[in-house]
């Protein structure tokens, strides 16, 4: 199933949502792929400029440690993971020291984060075939870099943007979301999605495109509810899959003049005038 498409509002659900229906002079399903590409390039310049600070959260100081870092952060919060690889990083300074042990050796380091026993095996395993194919050393390509295990196509992907390798715009869940909701593509396919992306921007813009995207989508373009009141975009975006409820809860609810009814009496004046009522009569006996 793709994407939502844009469901249209009405006026009573107020000028934010009537945005929606119209970006960038264009209206949505017409726009040319060189029309595109321009608004594509706008929404990463305004992001750029939003976010000059953007780049990966993950901490590391060497190739070895971002493909950790990275495998470690599946299902797991950057903030998690760079409060575990201090001391796992310490211990571990090579991918030899990783593969002359055990996975049980490496899970007390990695505990707090998900699914911890499978990526202790997943590293353990990875850092073996480093030492045997790779002298050691983290690969740039990113089909090698994919055949290591625990490391997709995303992992891949963004171990090589960071470290110079080939080129590629990765797919994480917000990248996917955010894709969508601008309308640059209609997949569902993580690799698909990649390359309706890297159609709309320039090779060169992909490395920053990629990260800020990530930071957009966990600052401003929420999965729930996002915050389109504030975001630097939201004149080039058509919203697609969000409607008009989230947007409004995220902005403040629009308030509906109502016509004013009559008053109502206190209610001690309305006891003290409601008749009193009848006692019942008396059966008669027979």
């Amino acid at each position: 199933m793709g994407c939502m498409t844009l469901r249209k509002v009405g006026a009573s659900e107020g000028l934010g949502a009537r945005r929606g229906l119209s970006y960038n002079g264009h209206v949505p399903g017409r726009e040319t792929a060189t029309q595109k590409r321009a608004r594509a390039v706008k929404v990463m310049d305004r992001l750029a400029t939003a976010m000059p600070d953007a780049r990966i959260e993950l901490d590391y100081q060497t190739p070895l440690e971002l493909l950790v870092a990275v495998m470690l952060s599946a299902q797991c919060t950057d903030k998690r993971v760079n409060m575990v690889t201090p001391a796992l990083f310490q211990r571990f300074r090579s991918a030899r020291a990783y593969a002359e042990v055990q996975p049980e050796d490496v899970e007390p380091f990695i505990r707090t984060c998900g699914l911890y026993r499978a990526k202790a095996k997943n590293i353990v395993a990875a850092a073996k075939l480093l030492v045997e194919q790779h002298g050691g050393e983290v690969p740039l390509e990113r089909d090698a870099l994919a055949e290591l295990p625990g490391v997709g196509r995303k992992t891949a992907g963004v171990v090589c943007i960071h470290l110079g390798g080939s080129g590629a715009f990765p797919v994480d869940t917000h990248v996917k979301r955010l894709a969508c909701r601008l309308g640059f593509t209609t997949e569902e396919d993580p690799d698909k999605v990649e390359l309706d992306m890297q159609a709309v921007l320039p090779p060169e813009r992909w490395t920053l495109g990629h990260q800020l995207l990530v930071w957009h989508g966990r600052r401003t373009c929420f999965a729930r509810s996002p915050d389109c009141a504030r975001c630097v975009v939201a004149d080039l975006c058509p919203k697609k899959g969000v409607t008009s409820t989230s947007r409004a809860a995220r902005a403040g609810p629009l308030e509906t003049p109502t016509t004013p009814g009559p008053a109502k009496a206190p209610a001690a004046k309305r006891a003290a005038s409601a008749k009193p009522k009848r006692a019942p009569r008396p059966r008669a006996r027979t």
